[in-house]
């Protein structure tokens, strides 16, 4: 009896191993629950078809409010404009949604977009009050109460949803973010003409590394720059949560020499002291950083020079 199954279970081993492929696949696949299979049946009738599906659902008309101007527009002031979005047939960031409405309802809305991704920083704007990234921000379903979209407040507007950045970026500019060594930076190396240069690496602690956490992560999109009172009432002179968390990022860089020359520049009524911690910087920061943290932290090695 012993021998008779055991001859059984190796004719059936032997059976299986020389059958072909397409027949060991088939046998394999048969012993699945036929849930995990359409039938020809299903596949008719188009089981899974996304568009049929969709069809059967009733319309979720979601109205958006978008600021609009064209300067080209001679006599026409600035004005919002109402658009109808379906949200079973939209993604659901507000980007998605005006994407829809250039693509399908009017291509003359203008706005920024890059990156899809929370990461350029190019689609900023004033979403129902508050300074957000439209790709990052996630769409009211609720369909009794429209949407209300406006470029960055307190900006020259060039069109539509685009602000002016030029004075946001000339600020930026002018705290030279960069490294900048000299004979006194550590571990720096004369040059080949003699002259102390950034020769190879600049070698940087783990400890030094986790300081610039928190400030390096900016994108520079001005949503907390143009979230500030302070820089409302000062933009020509006060530099605003975003550069000036730029500028303590670079003095707090162990790899920079010019620690003594950033706080100098810093140190001026208006560019750094007009921060009155009213804190809509951090409240409103798509990356979830803290600018007014960074601008205590300069005011305090201000103190001790």
């Amino acid at each position: 009896m012993f021998s008779t199954v055991v001859t059984t279970a190796a004719t059936r081993r032997f059976a299986a191993a020389s059958a072909s492929p397409v027949t060991r696949a088939t046998a394999s696949l048969s012993s699945f629950p036929s849930r995990f299979f359409s039938t020809e049946t299903d596949m008719k009738k188009g089981v899974g078809d996304s568009s049929e599906s969709t069809s059967n659902q009733s319309q979720r008309i979601k109205y958006f409010k978008v600021y609009r101007w064209d300067p080209e527009q001679e006599n026409q002031k600035p004005y919002l404009s109402t658009y109808p979005v379906d949200l079973n047939d939209c993604g659901p960031m507000v980007l998605d949604a005006l994407l829809k409405i250039k693509n399908e309802q009017d291509p003359s809305l203008t706005f920024r977009r890059s990156c899809r991704e929370g990461i350029c920083g190019s689609c900023a704007m004033n979403i129902q009050g508050s300074n957000t990234l439209a790709c990052l921000a996630y769409i009211d379903d609720d369909t009794k109460t429209a949407t209300k979209i406006y470029p960055l407040p307190h900006m020259y507007v060039l069109k539509d949803l685009v602000p002016d950045m030029g004075n946001f970026y000339e600020q930026y500019r002018s705290i030279e973010p960069w490294l900048q060594t000299d004979a006194n930076t550590p571990r720096a190396e004369p040059g080949k003409d003699g002259n102390t240069k950034l020769e190879g690496e600049f070698l940087q602690s783990k400890q030094d590394r986790a300081k610039l956490d928190g400030m390096y992560e900016c994108i520079l999109c001005a949503c907390c720059s143009t979230s500030c009172p302070s820089y409302w009432w000062n933009a020509d002179k006060y530099l605003g949560p975003a550069v000036l968390m730029q500028a303590y990022r670079w003095i707090e860089d162990s790899r920079d020499g010019q620690t003594k020359k950033r706080l100098d520049e810093l140190d001026d009524a208006f560019k750094l002291y007009r921060c009155h911690t009213i804190m809509n910087c951090t409240k409103v920061c798509p990356k979830h950083l803290n600018p007014g943290k960074a601008i205590a932290q300069i005011k305090k090695r201000m103190a001790s020079i």
